[in-house]
C-alpha cells in the first residue's frame, strides 16, 4: 500500500526547557538547540514531501515567563531569521508567521515582513511559524475582522479565509515531550487531525521520529464523523 504523506504537519515544539534541565544545561541552550531540530525536520519534511509545516514557536502565555527567557527567545527567532535566509531561499521555502504583532519590537516584526515578502514566490515547502499565537486569539481576531466588514453571514468555509494564514488545516499533529495538551495551539484548524505524542524533547526530536509520525499516521482510518 502506498504510504500517505500529510498534506500538512503541526508540531507543538515543547520539551527545550526540560532537555536543557535534564542535562544541567541554562534552559536558553536548550531553545537554541531546538532550533537547530526545526532545521532538520523543515528539510526532511520537505524530502518527504509534505508542503506545509506549522511549528509552535512563542504562544501568547509565553509572556509569563522569565523576563530573561522571554528575551531570549524573541533574540533567538531574530536570529533564526537572519542565519536561516539563504537556506530558506536555497531550498526555496515560502516562511509566514501566525500570530499577534502586540508586544513585538518593531526591529523583529521588520525581519518577519523582509523575510515573507523575500520569500513569498518559493514554491517549496510553506514553513508557517506560530509566534506570539494563541488559537483563542486567532478566533477573536478573526470575528473582529468580520465585524469590521459587516458580513452578514459566514460559513466554516469563509470563516476560515480571516485566519491568520488561509493555508490547509493539517492532517497530523505532532506533540514532543509526552504532554498531552492542546495548549491553545490551532484550535479552529485541527477539528479533524490525528495526533501523534512522543516523549522525545523537541531538541531529540529527528527525522527518523517524524517518520515514525507519519508511519503512525498511516495507520489510522480517517471517518471525519462518517463511517467505514
Amino acid at each position: 500500500m502506498e504510504l500517505k504523506i500529510p498534506n500538512h504537519i503541526a508540531i507543538i515544539m515543547d520539551g527545550n526547557g526540560r532537555w536543557a534541565k535534564s542535562k544541567g544545561l541554562p534552559r536558553t541552550l536548550g531553545h537554541r538547540e531546538g532550533a537547530k531540530t526545526l532545521r532538520k525536520i523543515l528539510t526532511h519534511a520537505s524530502q518527504r514531501g509534505v508542503k506545509f509545516l506549522t511549528v509552535y514557536a512563542f504562544s501568547t502565555e509565553n509572556w509569563k515567563r522569565e523576563k530573561t527567557e522571554v528575551d531570549a527567545l524573541m533574540f533567538l527567532f531574530k536570529s533564526y531569521i537572519k542565519n536561516e535566509r539563504k537556506n530558506l531561499m536555497k531550498n526555496k521555502v515560502k516562511f509566514i508567521v501566525s500570530g499577534r504583532v502586540e508586544g513585538v519590537s518593531e526591529g523583529l516584526l521588520k525581519e518577519i515582513k523582509d523575510l515573507e515578502k523575500v520569500t513569498e514566490n518559493n514554491e517549496g515547502i510553506v514553513l508557517n511559524i506560530a509566534f506570539n499565537y494563541g488559537g483563542r486569539a486567532e478566533i477573536i481576531d478573526a470575528i473582529n475582522k468580520i465585524i469590521k466588514e459587516d458580513k452578514e453571514e459566514i460559513t466554516e468555509e469563509s470563516f476560515s479565509k480571516y485566519l491568520y494564514n488561509d493555508i490547509p488545516d493539517p492532517e497530523l499533529v505532532i506533540r514532543t515531550s509526552g504532554e498531552f495538551r492542546v495548549s491553545n495551539f490551532l484550535l479552529w484548524q485541527i477539528a479533524y487531525s490525528e495526533f501523534y505524542i512522543t516523549n522525545l524533547y523537541w531538541p531529540d526530536f529527528n527525522e527518523e521520529a517524524l517518520d515514525e509520525a507519519i508511519d503512525s499516521y498511516n495507520k489510522r482510518e480517517r471517518r471525519f464523523g462518517g463511517i467505514k
